[in-house]
């Protein structure tokens, strides 16, 4: 009966590890799943972003500086995201973001571009592509709050530690993003 109680009480703790050390191993897995959904939204708007500049290009007189911008922003988003850098992927998502904001602006002043069935169904798209990684960017967020908010709560934390879990980054914005927009200068020339 002795043996059979000491056993239960050794048995009770590595239980007990195995249940937080499993927690863990799902809240990281589900930092890495809210990543990759964002990942496959970023490179949707990425694929139809060279679409968007090339129907605006075929009006001649559209200008060339912001769509230039647009492309050269596409392309360093692409980088960051490969390099795993969330820090310069947030900053960089921001300045598209305002590019984007630019770019339809300035097409309001093109009403044969505006009219265009192409450029209209391409700016839906990429405007509902910008609220869904805006909503997945916040899911990602919750789960990264969720990791690291787990790997330092006692008795995690030993676990964690052990076990070589890391914090997660979370996607954190520029400034400007976060502030109000500036309608007037969006429209100007």
């Amino acid at each position: 009966m002795k043996l059979i109680l000491f056993l239960l009480l050794l048995a009770l703790p590595l239980l007990y590890a195995a249940v937080l050390y499993n927690a863990l191993v799902g809240l990281k897995h589900q930092v890495g799943k809210c990543w990759a959904n964002i990942d496959v939204l970023l490179k949707q708007r990425h694929d139809e972003l060279p679409k968007l500049v090339e129907v605006c290009r075929q009006y001649a007189q559209f200008e060339q500086a912001t769509l230039t911008r647009v492309m050269e922003a596409r392309a360093a988003i692409s980088d960051a995201a490969r390099a795993g850098n969330l820090g310069r992927l947030g900053e960089l998502e921001s300045g598209l973001s305002g590019l984007l904001g630019r770019l339809f602006a300035v097409a309001e002043a093109y009403p044969e571009l505006k009219a265009d069935q192409q450029f209209s169904h391409l700016a839906q798209r990429i405007s509902q592509l910008e609220e869904n990684i805006a909503d997945r960017r916040e899911l990602y967020n919750e789960a990264v709050n969720l990791n690291n908010v787990r790997i330092e709560q006692f008795p995690d934390v030993f676990i964690a530690r052990l076990c070589g879990f890391r914090p997660a980054t979370p996607l954190r914005f520029a400034t400007a993003e976060t502030r109000d927009v500036d309608l007037t200068a969006l429209f100007q020339r």
